[in-house]
């Protein structure tokens, strides 16, 4: 048996981890946490290309580790793993910052699969944090573009996020139903 694993990706202050904590409610599950909020509490905000390779290390290191609980503890005939942040985020977050991509986070983009993607869009207000970047609505706006043109030149389905938070769960669920039902 595997796992159906949905990532939620998007630009910061999107609503991916409440969506995420939502969704796994919803569908009794457990959900992945975005490993960059643990690493940068821990290690401040200055940080570097090499950073970022730790991090999307620790972020698939959780990944698999959350998977494989989801696996030994489901009773579902479906089981399902949310998570919050995956290796295009890190790809982007890379190229954005410091113009170029680690291979290994390129190869895990290659080789690891996924089920669905949800692509949270930039339409909620952006929510100050001690770790948050980017404020300025029209750098919001073009991350959100390159996530989405990201989504078109790949073959997983995915599906536009946006809304309120309502809204958002809403269009959520009704996708995450599409793959299993």
């Amino acid at each position: 048996m595997q796992a159906k694993k949905i990532a939620i990706i998007g630009p910061e202050s999107t609503g991916k981890s409440s969506l995420c904590e939502e969704l796994a409610r919803h569908y009794e599950t457990l959900w992945v946490r975005e490993y960059a909020r643990e690493y940068l509490l821990l290690h401040g905000m200055h940080y570097t290309s090499d950073d970022l390779l730790t991090i999307a290390k620790g972020q698939i290191a959780l990944e698999d580790q959350v998977t494989d609980k989801v696996l030994k503890e489901s009773k579902s005939a479906t089981p399902l793993v949310f998570i919050d942040t995956n290796m295009y985020v890190m790809k982007v977050w890379c190229e954005f910052v410091f113009h170029k991509c680690h291979a290994w986070v390129l190869e895990q983009l290659r080789d690891r699969k996924y089920d669905l993607y949800l692509l949270c869009n930039v339409d909620l207000p952006w929510v100050r944090d001690e770790l948050r970047e980017y404020p300025d609505l029209e750098i919001r706006k073009k991350l959100y573009s390159i996530y989405r043109k990201l989504m078109e030149d790949q073959s997983t389905p995915w599906v536009d996020i946006h809304g309120d938070y309502k809204e958002r769960l809403t269009l959520a669920i009704d996708a995450v139903d599409k793959i299993i039902l």
